[in-house]
């Protein structure tokens, strides 16, 4: 029997509490740690500018409450795409995950989620897979020096979708530092893949692993990759979390919604929590023992 960790990601939770009503959420809910985002609007992109007494204003937000951020979801590079045609958008996305790396280390994230794109609103080319991939490069030498792991998540796009095309990258930039971040849901909506083999010859390189579920893509719709009620879409929880068990997978899950703009938020989470507990313990995984706060 494995023990986990789970989380909740930021944006599933009421978006108008302080940091410490959050983290304490976080612990009511039953919940081991707060997955932290940086998505490409304006308001979390201004975090990676956060000054020294706001990430102190955090941090001991973070220890009066006894909580943990295990992950930082680090999708601004959909706005600002390490592959981009644009000289200066590349420079930009570096420089964005330097602030991020730098970020980590002061607020104790030790795991950087990296969106797998090469570009997302650009046409793609062999020149966006080019520059992505000497930027990426780039990305784990800057994270190595700062001991943080920098892990590729599967995603609702061709580019990167399965952990066997990050394992690719891994071939290519061989690093500890570079890692893979499976989404359950992204992974299974795509009908090349076989999730089964797709996780078991790489379980070596999965640092986390979210929980979501999705609409497969088929010839004649793009799929659904948001917003599927857990159950109700085409991932087979039940199978790849008895995988994950039988390969004796250790780190993290996520569950990721996105309910904290809804007025029913805290419910919603409550149900998903019910819906993954029952998974759980039908497997055979135990979840870590949930800290109150002092």
């Amino acid at each position: 029997m494995t023990v986990n960790a789970l989380g909740i990601y930021e944006k599933a939770l009421p978006q108008d509490l302080t940091w410490e009503e959050k983290f304490n959420l976080v612990h009511e809910l039953g919940f081991n740690f707060l997955e932290f985002s940086i998505d490409e609007s304006d308001e979390r992109l201004a975090r990676l500018d956060w000054t020294k007494e706001e990430r102190t204003a955090f941090r001991e937000a973070m220890w009066r409450t006894n909580s943990r951020i295990n992950t930082m979801m680090l999708s601004g590079h959909r706005r600002f795409p390490l592959g981009s045609a644009d000289s200066k958008v590349r420079a930009k996305a570096l420089e964005m995950m330097q602030k991020a790396i730098d970020l980590a280390v002061d607020l104790g994230i030790r795991n950087i989620q990296m969106a797998g794109y090469d570009v997302y609103y650009e046409k793609k080319t062999v020149q966006s897979r080019e520059y992505f991939t000497e930027n990426l490069a780039k990305c784990v030498h800057m994270a190595a020096e700062k001991l943080v792991t920098l892990s590729i998540e599967t995603m609702d796009d061709p580019f990167i979708n399965s952990m066997t095309k990050i394992a690719h990258y891994k071939s290519m930039i061989k690093s500890p530092f570079l890692q893979g971040y499976p989404d359950l849901g992204n992974i299974s909506a795509w009908p090349e893949n076989n999730v089964v083999e797709d996780l078991e010859n790489n379980i070596e390189h999965v640092a986390a692993v979210h929980l979501k579920d999705t609409l497969p893509v088929t010839p004649t719709f793009k799929g659904k990759f948001k917003e599927v009620p857990f159950g109700e879409g085409c991932v087979d929880f039940e199978g790849c979390l008895r995988l994950l068990e039988r390969l004796n997978y250790s780190g993290s899950y996520t569950i990721e919604m996105w309910t904290g703009t809804t007025d029913d938020a805290v419910e919603e989470v409550k149900a998903a929590k019910r819906f993954f507990d029952q998974l759980f313990e039908k497997v055979g995984i135990t979840q870590e023992p949930v800290k109150v706060t002092n």
